[in-house]
């Protein structure tokens, strides 16, 4: 069966509440086209989180081979030209917004009708930062600070991932330091223990045990297609670029399939790598879960769980403040590109007068030819809490001389909260060690049940 992406816009919770007309985002509003769902023989997959305003990517299964092209040609439209359906079609992803007439009261009494068991229980997130170069403000405001609202309604894994991190050329003898440096920030940053489980990914041996497992189960054909590794090996050139390096989304699979996730927060640079776990997962579960699995005495049924990106919010993508286009990075080789979370105040104050800018009046978002006009205001944004419309209000009429003060301000009195617990924290080395001893005692017995039962489900003589 094909598959492709979809990604559904709606405030409701079920999809018996969703009526059957949804409209193409790619249309555009002078010719948006509503379609009709019950046109297709189409099968979704998707879920609402309405707590942490996050959105979450179903996937749309077509049956009998027949591609999603042929299945858009056959939308019926209600209304509108033909102009928004043959971009729909051209778009890697597809994305519609979905028209509720549900009201409010129905979808309440919707949701109360789900079983009990179903509602108390937890969905489960994996997530993790690599210990390499320093935690910046784009790990913090894209990952890290996601997490802190996520641990309140999510079982919570946050790990370091140290694997990962030996892929490229390391510093063996700050590899140990910059492990415990960022488990200290995520707890600096909020993650709270009582609520979510910090470990180091190496503490649990599953992981690169499952990863070879998996590793027998990936046809070489799906790594040569990663996106991230012919950047890396044409940057380093061949004779620098290690195995490993190949095998990354092998065992970032692995660190997402041990502990049966059902979602993962994934920013745009890890959305292929993720699909490439759903879909391992659904090899591996066909190859050797099912009625194989029961004949060698497991359970049968699925052996993993095939989890679900979790988009982060809009803006939660920070850029470098010396090219708008570019991500902001570790491996960038200009400290001034990035804002690290442990810069004193000078350096913050050095770099943002420092960061690269443009020459326009006045401030503003969302135009494609000021990118580091975009990013300096959705960093503002994030950082103050403040609405969208409440910063343009703030900043239109702004210069530059004016908005840089104003962030630097911002960002010196949100981070220095984050400093000064970091200092509690790394100095008082038996609370980390605890604290890292615990979380991974807890993971060990997730990722153990899973990786007995693959050993189980892939014939092996048991231990």
């Amino acid at each position: 069966m094909g598959r492709s992406p979809l990604l559904i816009f709606c405030n409701t919770t079920t999809a018996s509440s969703f009526s059957s007309r949804f409209l193409p985002l790619s249309s555009s509003s002078s010719s948006s086209m509503y379609t009709n769902l019950n046109s297709l023989s189409l099968s979704l997959s998707f879920s609402i989180d309405r707590n942490s305003n996050f959105l979450i990517v179903g996937y749309c299964r077509l049956r009998g081979g027949i591609s999603y092209s042929s299945y858009l040609n056959k939308l019926r439209p209600i209304r509108g030209g033909g102009g928004g359906l043959r971009a729909a079609i051209t778009t890697n992803v597809n994305a519609f917004r979905c028209n509720c007439t549900t009201s409010s009261s129905s979808a309440a009494s919707s949701s109360d009708t789900s079983s009990p068991s179903s509602s108390s229980i937890k969905k489960r997130i994996v997530s993790g930062v690599q210990p390499t170069g320093s935690v910046h403000l784009g790990n913090y405001l894209g990952a890290i600070k996601n997490w802190v609202s996520l641990q309140n309604t999510y079982e919570t894994l946050f790990f370091i991932v140290d694997l990962h991190a030996i892929t490229l050329p390391y510093e063996a003898q700050q590899l140990a330091i910059a492990t415990r440096t960022t488990a200290a920030i995520y707890l600096a940053c909020g993650v709270d223990t009582s609520k979510a489980s910090v470990f180091v990914q190496s503490h649990v041996r599953a992981h690169a045990e499952l990863m070879w497992l998996l590793s027998s189960a990936t046809p070489i054909g799906w790594l040569n297609k990663m996106i991230q590794f012919k950047e890396k090996s044409r940057k380093a050139g061949d004779e620098n670029v290690g195995a490993a390096l190949l095998t990354y989304p092998v065992l970032m699979a692995s660190d997402i399939l041990l502990y049966q996730s059902d979602l993962v927060p994934v920013g745009e640079d890890q959305k292929q790598h993720l699909e490439m776990t759903r879909d391992l997962a659904e090899r591996v579960n066909y190859l050797y879960g099912g009625r194989k699995w029961k004949k060698l005495g497991g359970r049968g049924g699925a052996i993993f769980k095939v989890p679900e990106p979790l988009i982060p919010p809009a803006g939660a993508r920070v850029m470098s403040l010396t090219d708008g286009l570019s991500k902001m990075s570790k491996s960038a080789p200009s400290e001034q590109s990035r804002i690290n979370l442990l810069d004193p105040k000078d350096v913050i104050v050095n770099k943002i007068k420092r960061c690269k800018t443009d020459s326009f009046p006045g401030l503003e978002f969302d135009n494609p030819e000021r990118p580091e006009c975009n990013n300096l205001l959705s960093v503002y944004q994030i950082i103050t809490g403040k609405t969208k419309e409440e910063v343009t209000q703030e900043c239109r009429d702004m210069n530059w001389g004016t908005f840089k003060p104003l962030l630097t301000d911002a960002l010196i009195h949100h981070l220095h909260p984050i400093q000064v617990r970091y200092k509690e924290i790394i100095s008082d080395s038996a609370y980390l060690d605890k604290v890292l001893v615990e979380g991974a005692a807890k993971a060990s017995s997730i990722a153990d049940a899973t990786l007995n039962n693959v050993y189980q489900a892939m014939g092996f003589l048991r231990r």
